[in-house]
């Protein structure tokens, strides 16, 4: 018999983010190790993608956007990004208010609008 490991990577669903629920209010010296967690999955997965679980966090504050905006910058040096799950209103208010747009589960890629066909007019047409 052998119990050789298959050569080559391990199989991933690349499909399937990682999840890091974020629970309670975080404090600042916990920011380090999230960060880490965050390049961890993301290597782990290779899905490009953490999905963070807000619902937890309860009522938003400048040190939440300060985490969630370094764990965008820790996944983006990684090659990924972070998209949140459950954000409460305040909280989405709040990042826009200052600035930082997250990727939010369930909300629609934002693309260009689509363009409007122009007419070119005739001579002989009729003014409308």
């Amino acid at each position: 018999m052998s119990s050789a490991s298959p050569l080559g990577l391990p199989i991933v669903d690349a499909m399937t983010p990682a999840v890091l629920v974020l629970a309670g209010p975080v404090a600042r010296d916990e920011v380090p190790r999230l960060c880490e967690d965050v390049r961890a999955r993301l290597e782990a997965t290779g899905a490009g993608v953490v999905v963070c679980d807000v619902a937890g966090l309860g009522p938003p504050g400048l040190t939440t956007v300060d985490v969630l905006a370094r764990l965008q910058l820790a996944a983006r040096r990684a090659g990924g990004r972070i998209r949140l799950r459950d954000p409460d209103p305040a909280l989405r208010a709040l990042l826009g208010l200052v600035g930082i747009r997250l990727e939010v589960e369930g909300q629609p890629e934002e693309r260009e609008p689509p363009l409007r066909v122009e007419e070119t007019v005739e001579p002989h047409d009729p003014a409308p």
